[in-house]
């Protein structure tokens, strides 16, 4: 699977898991050089809180575009430090 944002690959991997038909990528496959830290965080019921980062590609931003669970409730822990997105974000294989 890849993500892609303004035209570049973001993320890629083969070893996604599909969650609320969210594909979460692992950490180990984010282009680290598109993704800064955001202050946001919002808590799922049942995956506990999450926390955000904002893209950059091409001189372009893209707020809040992505999130993980950093200590995801029992529930979630297969997603622990995963990475999902969505604003736009294309996600496919």
């Amino acid at each position: 699977m890849k993500a892609i944002w303004n035209n570049e690959v973001i993320a890629e991997s083969n070893k996604t898991k599909v969650v609320e038909n969210n594909h979460y990528f692992p950490m180990d496959s984010i282009k680290c050089e598109y993704f800064k830290p955001s202050n946001t965080t919002t808590r799922c019921a049942w995956k506990g809180e999450a926390s955000y980062y904002d893209l950059e590609v091409n001189g372009e931003k893209n707020k809040d575009a992505a999130w993980y669970y950093p200590q995801a409730s029992h529930a979630a822990k297969p997603i622990e430090n995963y990475v999902a997105f969505w604003k736009e974000v294309k996600v496919t294989e």
